[in-house]
């Protein structure tokens, strides 16, 4: 059964999980800001940022994390759920939605009432219970998809 766990509880340490995640969403001149970006997280008495890897037979299959702003022009909404990622040959056995729910049940022990992510995805989110509610401008100034999960329970 796989594990989530927070990206700086990596047996081999949190580079081996900057790594994994900069491989997914990165480009070759961004690596210095997933690496500081992710150190970064689960410092004491901040809320964000938090990245939760997926662990399968001492393997990353997959990843996700929480942001204050996904590069997106609404910086009223927060948090982003981001780098939503399961390994190809993974897929199609729930871990998508897993890390999902991990990460929305995180926003949620930390008081948020809304969760939101921005993707050019059509009816991927939606069958997870998230509401397209508006479009949103990329930093690259492209028009993208402002989705939101209502937490209830918060």
């Amino acid at each position: 059964m796989p594990q989530i766990i927070p990206i700086n509880a990596h047996p081999d340490g949190i580079e081996t999980g900057i790594r994994y995640i900069h491989s997914k969403w990165g480009g070759e001149s961004n690596f210095a800001f997933y690496d500081d970006a992710i150190r970064h997280s689960f410092l004491p008495g901040k809320l964000l940022p938090k990245f939760f890897l997926m662990i399968y037979n001492s393997r990353i299959i997959g990843a996700v994390g929480l942001i204050s702003n996904d590069l997106i022009s609404r910086h009223d909404l927060w948090p982003w759920l981001c780098c939503l990622y399961v390994e190809e040959n993974e897929r199609g056995h729930h871990h998508g939605r897993e890390l999902i729910n991990h990460a929305v049940n995180a926003a949620r022990e930390d008081g948020f009432d809304s969760v939101y992510l921005t993707t050019h995805l059509d009816g991927y989110y939606e069958k997870y219970g998230w509401l397209r509610i508006e479009d949103g401008f990329s930093f690259d100034g492209s028009v993208t998809r402002i989705y939101r999960m209502t937490l209830s329970g918060s």
